[in-house]
């Protein structure tokens, strides 16, 4: 289908996907229709399909770019100290998902929606992420300065820890952003830490 004279889809394309993830994380993937996403956008339902073959595929790009913008943000310094890179991952980590309330939602709770073949491609990104983890977790319990029993359970929990400030933090409430960190990083290394 060719696209309509004087259309804009540098300007369009992200503003279809700045409402598909608006929506799908207010409503749920399965409760929002493409007529709503176009709605949303000011375009007919049917203009959507100039931007994304379906709503899938549409749910499928909008998790993978926030895991690949994740990937693509956090580096590991392999010369610092295992409890100095773990420090820098929680603070990274919390940050970046601050920002983000609507990918971080619908990237847990939307999953399940993904075809099979899109939710392997996915887990395969969010793999890549718990890997940086667990080699920092690996580096520090090689070192023994960390005690940890399980380097891939301790990964799936800390991230889980973490993941979870974004169901309750607020800015402008009880606590800043540099307090909580403060405390989850606390509450991180106490549980990782020998001795």
């Amino acid at each position: 289908m060719a696209r309509t004279t004087g259309s804009h889809s540098d300007i369009t394309g992200p503003k279809v996907r700045e409402a598909a993830l608006r929506l799908f994380a207010q409503n749920g993937f399965a409760a929002v229709s493409m007529r709503a996403i176009a709605s949303e956008v000011g375009v007919q339902a049917g203009a959507l399909y100039n931007y994304t073959p379906d709503k899938q595929t549409l749910l499928f790009n909008l998790l993978c770019t926030h895991m690949e913008q994740l990937l693509a943000a956090f580096t590991d310094d392999t010369s610092l100290a295992p409890v100095d890179r773990l420090r820098r991952f929680v603070d990274f980590h919390i940050r970046f998902h601050a920002d983000r309330p609507d990918e971080v939602f619908i990237s847990y709770m939307e999953l399940r929606n993904l075809s099979p073949e899109n939710f392997s491609a996915v887990e395969a990104l969010r793999r890549q992420y718990e890997d940086r983890l667990q080699a920092i977790l690996q580096s520090g319990a090689d070192a023994g300065e960390f005690d940890i029993a399980d380097t891939k359970i301790a990964t799936l929990a800390v991230i889980a820890m973490l993941t979870g400030v974004n169901t309750w933090f607020r800015v402008g409430g009880r606590l800043s952003l540099d307090q909580v960190i403060a405390q989850y990083w606390d509450m991180v290394r106490k549980s990782v830490m020998s001795g």
